[in-house]
This record gives C-alpha cells, sequence and structure tokens, in this order.
C-alpha cells in the first residue's frame, strides 16, 4: 500500500493491483471513443452559462437543458424546488429490462459569479479546457449525458432503473437537494457520483471514502470597560476567547483523519474598549461518524475552564455533510473500476479525500441494504474553484469507457 498526498486535501491510496477482466470491450471502447466530440460540445454549451448557486437565471437555463436531453433519452423527469438558493433538482428516471437499480449523480452549480461565462468562456488549449467549472462539475454532468448516449448506441438496458439526479447547490452544502438525495439513494444498490478526479496527482483516481464537514462555533460573553480609565472593571472577551481556542486546537485526532481548525475570529468594537464579546468560528472534518459526539462533549467540558473571571464561554457543533466511510460495499465497487479501467492498460487509484461531497447524503448508515457509492467517475481535472480551473480532454474517452462498463458490469448482477 502507498501513499500520496494531494494538495492537502486528500490522501490517495493505491491499492494492491487486482486482476484485469481481460481486453477492453471494443465496442464500448467505441462507443465512447465516439463521443469524445459530442462531449466537448456539450460541455462547452454548458461552461458558457453562468450558473453559481443561487443564480437563478442561469440554473434555469442550462436545467430546461438537461431536461430536454434526459427527456429525449427516455427519461421522466420531475424537478424538485432547492429552496436554500433557488434552483431546482432534477430526478430522471428510466426503466431497463433488468433488476438492478443504478443511480448517476453530480451537481451543475458552480462557485462561480455572475458574468464569468463572458469573462473566460469555454477553451481548449495544450490538451485541456478552460472555463468556469469546466470540471468541477459541468465535466461530470457531460459524463452523465454522453455515458447515456453510449449506453443508447449499445442498444444497452439490461439494468432495472436508471436514475439521473442533477442538483443546483452543491457548492453551498446541498442544503435544498440533500433530502431529495437521500431519499432517492435509498431506492438504489449503486451510487456513481460523477465529481472531478485529481489530475495535480499525478494519478488516475476515484474516490471510495469522503469525509465529512462540521462547523464548530465558539461564543464568548465578558463586560465592556474603559480601556484606560477602567480596565480592570471589564471582563476582556477576547482574551478568553484566545485562551479557549489555545485549549481546543488539539480536539482533531489524525490516527483517525479527525480535523479540527479554527479559521475566523471577531471581537472587540473599539481599541479603547475592553471587549465584551468574542466569536469564532471552525472547520472540522472527520471519516468517523462517531467523531461528531467525541469533539462535541470534550469541547463542552475544556470550555468550563476560564482564565477570565466571569465570562460566559459556549461551543457549538452544526452538522454539515455527512462522510462517506469506509465500507464494503463501495470497496468492491471500487475494485471493479479499478479492474476495469485496467482493460485500457491504465491504472486507477482508490482515493480517500479530506473534502465533503453529496456521496455522503447518499451512503445509507441506518439502511441494511446500503448501496454500494463511488465517487469522483468525472472528468480529470483541476485548479477547482480558481480562474485556472481545468479539465484534461485525453480523460474523455477512458472515462466514459470506464462509467459505462461500471454501469453494464453491475446490471449484471442479481438481488441488493
Amino acid at each position: 500500500m502507498r501513499t500520496i498526498a494531494l494538495l492537502a486535501l486528500a490522501i490517495l491510496v493505491a491499492l494492491a493491483p487486482i486482476e484485469a477482466l481481460s481486453a477492453p470491450d471494443e465496442a464500448v471502447l467505441a462507443a465512447a471513443r465516439a463521443q469524445d466530440g459530442p462531449y466537448r460540445e456539450t460541455l462547452k454549451g454548458l461552461v458558457d452559462v453562468d450558473t453559481g448557486t443561487g443564480d437563478v437565471p442561469g440554473l434555469s437555463k442550462v436545467e430546461a437543458i438537461l431536461t430536454a436531453r434526459l427527456e429525449a433519452s427516455g427519461f421522466a423527469v420531475s424537478a424538485r424546488t432547492a429552496p436554500a438558493f433557488g434552483g431546482n433538482t432534477l430526478i430522471g428516471t428510466r426503466s431497463g429490462k433488468g433488476t438492478r437499480r443504478i443511480m448517476l449523480l453530480v451537481h451543475y452549480d458552480t462557485v462561480f459569479g455572475t458574468g464569468d461565462a463572458a469573462k473566460r468562456p469555454y477553451t481548449e488549449r495544450e490538451g485541456r479546457a478552460y472555463g468556469p467549472g469546466v470540471a468541477d462539475a459541468k465535466g461530470g454532468v457531460a459524463m452523465i449525458l454522453h455515458v447515456l448516449a453510449g449506453l443508447e448506441a449499445l442498444r444497452f438496458d439490461g439494468y432495472g432503473t436508471l436514475t439521473v439526479v442533477f442538483n443546483p447547490d452543491e457548492e453551498r452544502g446541498s442544503r435544498g437537494s440533500r433530502d431529495a438525495i437521500a431519499k432517492v439513494a435509498r431506492e438504489q444498490d449503486v451510487v456513481l457520483s460523477f465529481e472531478p478526479s485529481f489530475a495535480e496527482a499525478g494519478v488516475d483516481a476515484v474516490t471510495v471514502a469522503t469525509k465529512g464537514i462540521n462547523y464548530a462555533s465558539l461564543a464568548v460573553k465578558g463586560r465592556a470597560s474603559h480601556a484606560g480609565g477602567a480596565p480592570e472593571a471589564g471582563r476582556n472577551a477576547v482574551v478568553e476567547l484566545a485562551h479557549q481556542i489555545l485549549q481546543l486546537q488539539d480536539l482533531g485526532d489524525p490516527a483517525k483523519g479527525t480535523s479540527l481548525h479554527w479559521t475566523v475570529m471577531h471581537g472587540g468594537t473599539k481599541p479603547n474598549i475592553i471587549p465584551d464579546d468574542a466569536k469564532a468560528e471552525g472547520d472540522m472534518r472527520y471519516f468517523l461518524p462517531s467523531e461528531y459526539d467525541r469533539v462535541l462533549t470534550q469541547a463542552r467540558r475544556i470550555v468550563g475552564a476560564h482564565r477570565v473571571p466571569d465570562t460566559q464561554v459556549t461551543f457549538d457543533l452544526a452538522k454539515g455533510r455527512p462522510p462517506l466511510p469506509h465500507n464494503p460495499a463501495t470497496q468492491a465497487l471500487g475494485d471493479r473500476a479499478h479492474a476495469i479501467y485496467a482493460e485500457l492498460g491504465a491504472d486507477l487509484t482508490l482515493a480517500e479525500i479530506g473534502g465533503g461531497t453529496d456521496a455522503g447524503y447518499a451512503f445509507q448508515p441506518d439502511s441494511p441494504a446500503k448501496p454500494a457509492i463511488l465517487e469522483s467517475l468525472g472528468i480529470v481535472g483541476g485548479h477547482y474553484h480558481s480562474a485556472d480551473e481545468f479539465a484534461v480532454l485525453a480523460s474523455i474517452t477512458p472515462r466514459l469507457y470506464l462509467a459505462t462498463r461500471l454501469v453494464m458490469e453491475v446490471s449484471k448482477e442479481t438481488g441488493r
């Protein structure tokens, strides 16, 4: 087992090689190659529309495109409002002749602002495509659409149901779509999520485990007084906040993959007033669901020890995205993907990443029949959330082949 650090955002674990399923399926490979040009055309059309989270006009335009494409492929499509930021979650379903229930998932919003698409339209140069959200995750949206096109070209309908979910608010925590994602995923055997992979790591990867995200908050209430005339009458909330942050800085547990970093601080109003109020915000990442309770319990015990008398301290931990923890079903699906990629003479790394994704909402920890979930099946890219975000054009055909073969292979299985 070898480990590679990825931009301090992910840990990539290459598992021991397993035997490939043999030579490439030439029919599937030809179908994937045939989609290369159409994929680029689709990607350009998506990138050249602003769909920042909450940009309802742009989201609505892309929603109409996606609805039309799904309906043209024989999907029954419904739209569910994602009220937190605006836009709709699209859910399309098509029945086949088999038994397995397969879900394809990705978001169509980006982190970019209105007008960015006009400033930086889709371009290709030196083997890469550029533009707002070109990889994260419009490359994944296009990947799903052209996997469907490839399956149609192959006349493959061996699945029981094929369900596509496009949501409009992933970049702000999927607060309006997470319940719909979880509900649809509960009825699936397999969930394939099309976030992008990571070109900067120098390896090709899919993801088998993602960290969850929680949001820590620390608040101190003190007493104001004049900093020059009567400082002893005050109770300095900023000093107490600093004390508490130092006490809480070791709540992470590297052995478990848990971290808690304080990232924002506020306190005081004027230089000559002892501050009576101070606040801090922090970011917690974790793989094990039990870490939420541990951190919350320990933190609330720790903040009981004060440096500044007569101050009041409160700690809270708001839940964000849950983790996609290691589990046998996802591991088996990752092994299958590794073998399929080997058919192309390529190595596929199975990754653990520190960033939370919608795969966490799709995971069903309280269900005895958990779907197998595989993340990062989208295009290979990098520099996400920046003006230099890119997608690697040479990865289009291999990624189309991988996802198409995965759908076909898991469709052959029986039972849940």
